[in-house]
């Protein structure tokens, strides 16, 4: 099959590897459909995440179709349309039993695309498969619902969720990504007084009124005192880190008011200042968290009964050949407006299976 291999940093390459066939019984072999670039696969591409090795096949976002399933899976069977979740959880440590499958210590994890092969390719192996995969009703389109494989859960669960956002609440999203964007829709789903939205590409800052937005404000343009006037000097309940670069977080510590919330989503590939010496008596409380995708299956019934926006996030279509010419628009964003990526297309008919 074809997928897309990362060779080290800055280098990848759209190549033939071998299809991946059962290794546990667990396992599900899905045909992939759909699937997206997420800001995490950039991160790898620049070296910030140092575990990812030379020859692994990239992705961890998918839709497909279950094409064959170990003997332990319960939940899904071939011919299943399935959201392949960018999370798997082997149902069976601590964490998973505290639905904190994003820190399991049975095997899962953040593992597609990271650990193991992932989801950039024409077939993937899902491991812990009825954890993992998500039956898709009919009335969910695919280009839909991959956009809840990573970015909606992780802005819910790691923003929404750990910002403890409150009705009335001002809440502000530093960068209006993906990430930054799906924020502000789930946000919404707690009724928060005020969104404010920083970032610096306009197009974006357009995108983030689209979904709701109360004010926006180039990051260049002192953001800071923005949030001051609006919240009479306050600050804000609860502030969303959705860039990962020290600048954006440290920024963000300063616009939270005294008892306020930091969440912070961005991926870091440096270190950033802490500063202490000004957050000790403000009884601040920062939080870090990788995505458990525990809020998957609701979120999943809001895409269906048309609460969660999707379409609107997806700005680029390619066929799964274009992947490198995918990875180069989304790259490029602040050039080519481009928010959400979506490939799929032409693919082998059939796949050969290791006996």
């Amino acid at each position: 099959m074809k997928a897309l291999v990362f060779q080290g940093p800055g280098q990848t390459s759209w190549q033939d590897v071998p299809d991946p066939g059962i290794k546990d019984a667990a396992d599900a072999i899905v045909r992939v459909g759909s699937v997206t670039i997420c800001g995490t696969d950039l991160h790898i591409i620049k070296g910030d995440v140092p575990e990812v090795a030379p020859g692994r096949v990239l992705g961890h976002e998918a839709v497909g179709e279950v094409v064959e399933i170990g003997s332990d899976v319960r939940t899904v069977r071939p011919g299943d349309r399935v959201l392949v979740s960018c999370i798997s959880g082997c149902g069976r440590c601590r964490f998973c039993r505290e639905n904190r499958y994003g820190q399991c210590r049975g095997g899962g994890g953040w593992v597609l695309g990271h650990l193991i092969d992932g989801t950039q390719a024409e077939y993937v192996r899902v491991p812990f498969a009825d954890l993992s995969v998500h039956p898709l009703p009919s009335a969910v389109g695919s280009d839909d619902a991959v956009l809840l494989a990573d970015i909606f859960p992780t802005a819910y669960e790691v923003g929404v969720l750990n910002g403890q956002v409150q009705p009335g609440d001002t809440v502000v999203v530093v960068g209006a990504g993906p990430i930054g964007l799906a924020t502000i829709a789930t946000a919404q789903l707690h009724t928060p007084g005020r969104i404010i939205v920083i970032d610096l590409a306009e197009s974006r800052l357009t995108a983030a009124r689209a979904l709701g937005a109360d004010a926006t404000v180039n990051a260049a343009e002192d953001p800071e005192k923005l949030v001051e006037d609006l919240t009479d000097g306050l600050g804000a309940d609860t502030v969303v880190e959705a860039v990962g670069v020290p600048e954006a977080f440290e920024m963000c510590t300063r616009m939270v008011r005294p008892g306020g919330r930091v969440a912070n989503v961005g991926v870091h590939g440096k270190p950033a200042t802490l500063h202490l010496e000004d957050l000790w008596i403000k009884d601040v409380t920062i939080t870090t968290g990788l995505v458990d995708t525990h809020s998957t299956p609701l979120l999943l019934r809001m895409l269906a009964a048309g609460r969660l926006p999707s379409t609107e996030l997806v700005t680029h279509r390619f066929e799964l050949g274009q992947m490198e010419e995918a990875y180069d628009v989304f790259a490029r964003a602040a050039d080519t407006g481009a928010l959400k990526v979506v490939l799929g297309g032409p693919r082998h008919d059939v796949v050969t299976l290791p006996a």
